[in-house]
């Protein structure tokens, strides 16, 4: 049975929001402002979940979706909306999270940064099925609200080369042998090379490995196989081991990674948010910088670049050795160290054994840096970096995080702003500067 919404706003999922007698009713494919004919497919105490069946007061800002495969797909959740309203969104997104959970106003909210908004995703991970009864594999991203394999010939947010692929990819492993052993693709998609990881199950045998290769030779990709967990991921041919590397050339760096190394999906966002993130810090020749949660030196060879001395610290080995391995790479070894250590777990007696910083710049996890924000809301005001840039891929912890910087440490919301890492999904990416 449908009824009759009027749609309120949009929550952080891109679903509508409607009220009935105080219930708040989660609507899927509805946007702010419109009417809608809905039917609820779950239902809580406190909350519905509905699926728009019919719009009868479109909203300006809907659009036509232009990939075949939205609505089925669970890749991307906003294509209906306009683009550049979406970015506007998630701006009101960060801007209620800093309000309700940390109790502050941004005193200037920066311009959000954008990128292409199609063909940006140069990492993914796929997954594949094979169909017994139509004798088909399936290769995609999941279905929404399902296990099932989206059946998809094109994905407009994944590079064009990669998007072309996935019907010759869909024949390839319909043809193998262990096509039932095979659940998951992963892409990485470098400045001189595709990378694609199949997840096996089972060893492959020699006529797969055979077709494989061929299809590397025709299409020029490179094949990496995973056996089992991360660290089993390897490449067929031994001379592909260094091919994968991005770039951040205003600052003439080349970053090589493995597919199972921590990358941010877009190049294009990621290197204007390398740029704007040291203009932010205002780093000086002389500077001291930290960079926590540094990864395999994203921000920490760029900033070496500008500054006396930068301290980078990860939770990850694997990743501080490749960081290690590209400063000495560009020369830069003499003014970087790495270490490897559970910033979940620091104090401000850690922080302060560092000694001082100039500078320092955060880029965690989803998880935010709680530890971190503690320590540095614990030093006294000579020991205080003059500025702090926080780059944030959850708006919650995020403004979890700068209360504790603000209300117990003293330090001054500066601004923050969002950055459209993701476009067409509900992902929020932002940055935020702190002054002493």
């Amino acid at each position: 049975m449908t009824e009759l919404l009027s749609i309120e706003s949009l929550d952080m999922e891109a679903r509508g929001i409607a009220r009935r007698d105080g219930k708040t009713i989660f609507v899927e494919g509805a946007l702010p402002h419109e009417q809608v004919l809905a039917k609820t497919f779950k239902k809580k105490s406190s909350y519905e979940m509905a699926q728009t069946q019919q719009v009868l007061k479109s909203s300006s800002l809907r659009v036509p979706p232009a990939c075949p495969n939205f609505g089925v797909c669970g890749g991307c959740a906003m294509q209906h909306l306009d683009a550049t309203a979406q970015v506007a969104i998630k701006q009101r997104v960060l801007e209620d999270n800093f309000k309700h959970i940390g109790k502050l106003k941004i005193p200037t909210v920066m311009a959000p940064m954008y990128g292409p908004f199609w063909h940006y995703r140069f990492r993914a991970r796929l997954s594949v099925r094979y169909v017994r009864k139509k004798d088909e594999v399936l290769i995609g991203f999941r279905e929404k609200k399902s296990h099932f394999v989206t059946n998809m010939s094109e994905c407009l947010v994944l590079p064009e080369a990669v998007s072309d692929l996935l019907p010759k990819l869909r024949q390839l492993f319909t043809q193998l042998s262990i096509k039932e052993a095979i659940p998951q693709l992963e892409v990485c998609v470098g400045e001189a090379v595709i990378v694609l990881v199949i997840r096996h199950m089972q060893p492959i045998p020699e006529e797969d490995m055979l077709k494989l290769r061929q299809f590397a030779q025709a299409y020029g990709v490179s094949w990496w196989s995973q056996s089992k967990g991360p660290d089993k991921v390897k490449p067929f041919e031994a001379a592909d081991v260094d091919k994968l590397y991005y770039s951040l050339p205003q600052f003439g760096l080349n970053m090589k990674y493995l597919p199972t190394d921590f990358t941010q999906v877009n190049p294009y966002i990621n290197r204007a948010l390398v740029s704007k993130a040291l203009r932010l810090l205002q780093v000086q020749a002389e500077d001291r910088v930290a960079d926590l949660f540094c990864g395999l030196g994203n921000f920490s060879l760029p900033l070496a670049t500008q500054v006396r001395q930068v301290v980078g610290i990860e939770g990850s080995d694997r990743l501080t050795t490749r960081a290690l391995a590209a400063a000495a790479e560009h020369g830069l070894a003499h003014k970087l160290s790495f270490s490897t250590l559970n910033l979940f777990e620091i104090d401000v007696q850690w922080l302060r054994d560092l000694g001082y910083f100039d500078r320092i710049l955060i880029d965690p996890p989803r998880e935010g840096a709680l530890a971190v924000s503690q320590a540095l809301a614990q030093l006294d005001a000579h020991e205080r970096p003059k500025r702090i840039v926080y780059v944030s891929c959850n708006p919650a912890t995020l403004a979890r995080d700068a209360a504790e910087l603000v209300h117990q440490g003293g330090y001054r919301l500066h601004s923050a702003g969002v950055v459209n890492m993701f476009p067409h999904t509900a992902h929020v990416e932002s940055i935020a500067v702190f002054e002493s």
